[in-house]
């Protein structure tokens, strides 16, 4: 028997409560930074109400960038961050699609083998192998480009994992269903397979595209034009770049607006995305 504990609930309630606080603080805190002066922060008092420079600190970073801020205009690295992103989290989950969907209704020697290859790689992050990863883009000319960017971000082993493990899933009698009516492999994975894919193809989306925009040692290595930074590279130029202090003030300011594509991107995708995490039949 389960008893209505008010105690207990008031109890999760608050627990819930100061986790969500915890969390949504800093995330204040640099909104309210971003709208103060810059010579606030060199008093050393962090103001917790909003100042009146918001427009003027808002305006310096997306217009002028580089001049006040030690950094591009912040429009230019907020596209690169979102082609890079996109780039990387489409080419994911094209290739993994493609790999999981030939794993599983492929039967071709050594298929198990290859598919435990793939997912090993999950131990050799981009950090282990960039050396020899910066000098094959290096080679290829592809230094301060778009595709030098995202190419080598492409490869997933978790995404081709989750979907063959969701392809796994799918009832035997739909493939069947399929070669009796004619169709082909590549027509049962797009009228078939694509369908019931589309929940977990918008949370691995979701996950990638986070991914790709928090990206900051690789475009870091390959990039020396400035019309090719990053949104995280532009934020950690301006608090090391100039033998002056850094400007707080519009550091906050780009901070608050590198956080809102990730943050528009799950709010339009939330449904599916928390469908795509949840759901265990279609």
């Amino acid at each position: 028997m389960v008893e209505n504990d008010r105690w207990g609930i008031f109890l999760a309630h608050i627990i819930l409560i100061l986790g969500v606080a915890v969390v949504v603080f800093p995330i204040y805190v640099a909104i309210i930074a971003s709208t103060h002066e810059g010579g606030t922060f060199l008093r050393g008092v962090m103001p917790l109400l909003p100042g009146s420079h918001g427009w003027e600190n808002y305006s310096t970073v997306i217009l002028e960038g580089r001049a006040n801020a030690g950094a591009p205009p912040i429009g230019l690295m907020l596209w690169n961050s979102f082609v890079m992103a996109t780039m990387i989290a489409v080419g994911k989950i094209a290739i993994s699609l493609l790999s999981a969907f030939a794993i599983v209704y492929f039967r071709f020697p050594f298929r198990i083998f290859f598919f435990w290859i793939i997912f090993i790689t999950l131990m050799l992050p981009v950090e282990v192998r960039i050396v020899p990863t910066f000098q094959v883009v290096a080679s290829l000319g592809m230094l301060n480009t778009y595709a030098g960017l995202s190419i080598p971000l492409i490869a997933s082993a978790t995404a081709t994992f989750l979907f063959r493990q969701f392809f796994m899933t799918v009832p035997e009698e739909m493939l069947e269903a399929a070669r009796v009516d004619g169709a082909g492999p590549m027509k049962f994975f797009k009228d078939i397979l694509l369908p019931l894919s589309v929940t977990n193809i918008a949370a691995m989306f979701v996950i990638m595209f986070i991914y790709g925009w928090n990206q900051y040692l690789w475009p870091l290595l390959i990039t020396t034009d400035d019309s090719y930074y990053t949104i995280v590279m532009g934020i950690q130029r301006m608090v090391t770049g100039g033998d002056s202090e850094p400007l707080w003030h519009l550091i906050m300011a780009t901070v608050v607006m590198a956080a809102l594509p990730p943050i528009l991107v799950i709010l339009f995708m939330q449904r599916l995305f928390v469908k795509g995490l949840t759901e265990t039949e279609k």
